[in-house]
């Protein structure tokens, strides 16, 4: 089992943006130090509770900060932007950092209409570009522009022996086919709707198309908080919870306190939710951790997860990663 994680940079309340930066370096050096494979940051715009804004400033940050995890995007939001300078953006961080970049692309607008009229300068740029989007970022990586195309002789710097590897993250059968037709990596949300996640992968697999990578790569992103007891990973996971039901209400986007949450008078209907929302997670101890991620594994037919963990206490947040890194050490 390959694990990985991503990261979203939750600012807790009570707690400055500053320092949940300063805590996504922190956690990229100690999972490194518990063997992930890979340490991927989000894109998020005008909220107040996630302060990963700019993943490429972030990545480099991190990238300097360890040694041997592959860093990456998870994701780059494309439509907001140049295919060109993204490919320019990556290929810096390739040159500083040879073979530990990925780069991972979402379709996401990013925001609300106006947010995302604001990243485009004001340009309505249609999300259904994103996969010539993708394709024109792909030739610029690999300089393989053909010569009738409208940017043929545009070359993205600086030269690198190798480029970073690509990925499409998506939730439904639409962007696995992205991915599959564009011959890049796929990476399913699960942790944001895993409605569609079986269908979406086996498209992906059987449409994928040759590509340098020569065969299809797959991973699976999921909420994991995992206690030394199932009652300890409950009560941890309470922040986490009422955070998912404020995201969803496009309210405060700040980790709520343990004590805050406990203190929350839920209606049974926010209840209802948040047993919906567990089908994005796993809440358990070790044993019932290690038993659901394998189950998954088999089910999606891939070996490697990136796991999410916005709960409010980064000690605690930790020794979540801690045990489940200890789950499948050899």
């Amino acid at each position: 089992m390959k694990l990985s994680v991503l990261d979203q940079s939750p600012i807790s309340e009570g707690e400055a943006a500053q320092k949940a930066l300063q805590q996504s370096v922190e956690l990229a050096k100690y999972t490194e130090k518990l063997g992930f494979h890979r340490y991927w940051v989000a894109e998020h715009h005008n909220t107040n509770g996630l302060a990963s804004t700019s993943p490429e400033i972030l990545i480099s940050m991190i990238a300097q900060s360890t040694t041997t995890i592959r860093v990456g995007s998870g994701g780059v939001l494309l439509p907001q932007y140049s295919p060109l300078k993204v490919a320019e953006n990556f290929r810096m961080l390739e040159a500083f950092f040879p073979g530990r970049i990925d780069l991972g692309l979402g379709r996401s607008p990013g925001g609300g209409p106006k947010t995302r009229l604001a990243l485009t300068d004001g340009f309505e740029k249609p999300l259904s570009s994103f996969s010539r989007q993708v394709k024109e970022l792909k030739q610029f990586l690999q300089q393989t522009t053909p010569k009738d195309d409208r940017f043929y002789g545009v070359k993205a710097r600086p030269n690198t022996e190798h480029q970073p590897d690509l990925w499409v993250l998506g939730l439904t059968e639409r962007g696995a086919k992205h991915a599959a037709l564009n011959g890049t990596g796929f990476t399913f949300g699960h942790f944001i709707n895993p409605d569609h996640g079986r269908a979406s992968i086996a498209t992906y697999r059987e449409r994928f198309k040759d590509s340098d990578m020569n065969e299809p790569m797959v991973n699976v992103c999921i909420f994991v908080v995992c206690g030394e007891t199932e009652e300890e990973a409950e009560e941890l996971a309470k922040s986490q919870d009422l955070w998912l039901l404020r995201v969803e209400k496009g309210l405060d986007t700040r980790v709520p306190s343990l004590e805050a949450a406990k203190n929350y008078s839920y209606t049974e209907e926010e209840m209802e939710k948040i047993s919906k929302n567990r089908r994005r997670c796993i809440i358990g101890n070790p044993d019932q951790v290690k038993t659901q991620l394998e189950e998954l594994s088999e089910y999606y037919g891939t070996d490697e997860f990136l796991i999410i963990t916005n709960i409010f206490d980064f000690e605690e947040k930790k020794k979540s990663y801690n045990r489940i890194a200890q789950l499948f050490q050899d």
